[in-house]
């Protein structure tokens, strides 16, 4: 089947692995946490202003731009956006679109792989009668530089599971693998949110009651409301959670017919992505840890992110309610985590091999096993040297950054240079909703501001990781020297890794001059 007739095989599928797109482990392990850091149920006043303002306007963007690429045969960023405007270098702008998604795969498949392999230690018992220092040292020697033998056979077995399936097709794999995966996703959440209500003063070892861990995380410091970098908390916590700014979307929408809606879909996805994420993702993780461990040392953990709560601490605190629900708890909690990883890593996959049919002439399967060949490749330094920092350098440029800046971009492209009623008509074209006309306004006008704001105040950020300010602090202040022998060796290897980073994007961006230079020759330009 070629990228030309391939297509959803239903719209509740769409709708399912676009809300799996969106829906990662981000929802379940880094939502509490930004919640808790930036002033608990005040953090979603930023959060929700974010998501109208910033987050359904970008949705609307992103499906109306695919579809659009879509009609002329476009299933990457580079030719959709060459699409919605003839001057060359949007194209190259369009790079972001299939550079992040390739980069982001390459660590988050090793993250993914982390899920696979805690199932497989909850239901064969390892977790059973270690202390909670014992199940964090087994966290940090499983990703150390002494790994064992299994870190690198799990993060094989969810690279070929994610390529295999990419290897089927839109509606023969990521479209069959989202309607499994979701509902489950929903039905463990569910089940582990019942435990965490349930936890109780006394009974099994809790000090806390779950209302206890719930106030903790729901209630507000307004004091933090006006807070610029709550602020940027929370948008950029929409970015994470939404998936946007990367050209998945995109690709995706690519896929549905000229008239189909996209209003209704983006909303769908949207708003069910919400629903995970505030209410199932805030039920779970911080109510236990809080009913077990007290409120000062969750607060102390949660400044080293949620990979502590939920790797290092839940599968102790899942023990205390004996073998059986451990076993279950255990497998619900990280099957949860595979479900959402995987549904968004299958949508990494798609813009590139999409790239790689449109404008290379690639079988479907052909793209499929390159991609994943790629993601071999550019992930294993992240496997290997994870404890040097090239795993977190990965995040920031691809999975940070690279996102507000393709998002920047694509929205000024949208509103101000296709045009704010060509693309007005773009979004309603088969709309089974009214979209409020208000979003028209806040679309041109609003969502770039916000980003703008966004863009221009992370700047000093990117020039204090590009001078590697925090690492020469810590050079500054320590004596250990072996301490100051790993730090300067982890000054090597981002530095490295940001090169080869810089080296991907710039042979995405070559292999996009010679499709163009093809199209030309062939006369499709």
């Amino acid at each position: 089947m070629t990228a030309k007739v391939e297509s959803w095989g239903s719209r509740v599928g769409l709708i399912l692995a676009m809300a799996g797109n969106a829906v990662g482990l981000g929802n379940f392990l880094r939502f509490p946490v930004q919640a808790v850091q930036n002033g608990g149920g005040a953090f979603i006043v930023p959060y929700l202003v974010c998501f109208l303002l910033m987050g359904i306007p970008l949705l609307f963007v992103e499906w109306s731009m695919g579809r659009f690429g879509g009609k002329y045969g476009h299933h990457s960023t580079p030719f959709i956006l060459d699409s919605m405007d003839k001057r060359k270098f949007w194209k190259y702008i369009g790079v972001f679109g299939i550079f992040t998604n390739l980069a982001v795969a390459a660590y988050y498949c090793y993250l993914e792989s982390w899920t696979l392999s805690w199932v497989w230690h909850s239901i064969s018992r390892t977790f059973a009668g270690q202390s909670q220092d014992e199940v964090a040292g087994f966290f940090n020697s499983y990703v150390g530089l002494e790994m064992p033998f299994e870190t690198i056979f799990f993060w094989l077995v969810c690279l070929l599971l994610n390529t295999w399936i990419l290897s089927k097709g839109l509606s023969g794999g990521v479209e069959k693998v989202a309607k499994i995966g979701m509902p489950l996703l929903i039905v463990f959440g569910v089940f582990l949110a019942i435990m965490a209500f349930n936890v109780e003063a006394g009974v099994a070892g809790a000090i806390n009651d779950a209302s206890v861990g719930l106030n903790f995380l729901w209630t507000p410091d307004f004091s933090t409301i006006w807070s610029p970098k709550v602020w940027l908390a929370a948008a950029g916590q929409i970015f994470f959670t939404l998936s946007v700014g990367m050209g998945s979307i995109q690709c995706y929408a690519s896929y549905v017919k000229k008239n189909d809606d996209i209003a209704l879909n983006a909303m769908s996805a949207g708003w069910m992505n919400e629903f995970v994420e505030v209410v199932l993702g805030a039920a779970i993780i911080i109510p236990i840890s809080v009913g077990y461990l007290g409120v000062d040392k969750v607060l102390e953990m949660t400044q080293t992110g949620g990979l502590g709560l939920g790797f290092k601490t839940l599968p102790f605190l899942f023990e205390q309610w004996g073998t059986v629900l451990a076993i279950l708890c255990g497998v619900c909690w990280f099957g949860l985590l595979f479900f959402a990883g995987v549904t968004s890593s299958l949508a990494m996959g798609t813009p590139v091999m999409g790239f790689l049919k449109d404008e290379f002439g690639w079988k479907h399967k052909n793209a499929a096993w390159a991609f994943g060949g790629l993601v071999f490749i550019l992930g294993l330094p992240t496997v290997l040297f994870f404890n040097y920092g090239v795993f977190d350098e990965y995040d920031y440029w691809a999975g940070t950054f690279s996102l507000v800046v393709f998002a920047f971009f694509e929205i000024i492209l949208f509103a101000w240079i296709f045009g704010m009623d060509k693309g007005w008509k773009e979004i309603t074209t088969g709309a089974d909703i009214k979209v409020p006309s208000v979003y028209k306004f806040i679309i041109k006008y609003v969502t770039p501001l916000f980003l703008g704001v966004v863009f221009f105040s992370s700047l000093p950020g990117v020039w204090d990781k590009i001078t590697n300010k925090d690492i020469y602090q810590k050079i500054a202040i320590t004596t250990d020297p072996k301490e100051l022998e790993l730090l300067n060796e982890t000054i090597l290897f981002v530095n490295a890794s940001r090169l080869l980073l810089l080296l991907v994007f710039l042979g995405i961006s070559y292999l996009v001059f010679v499709a163009y230079k093809k199209r030309k020759k062939e006369g499709r330009i």
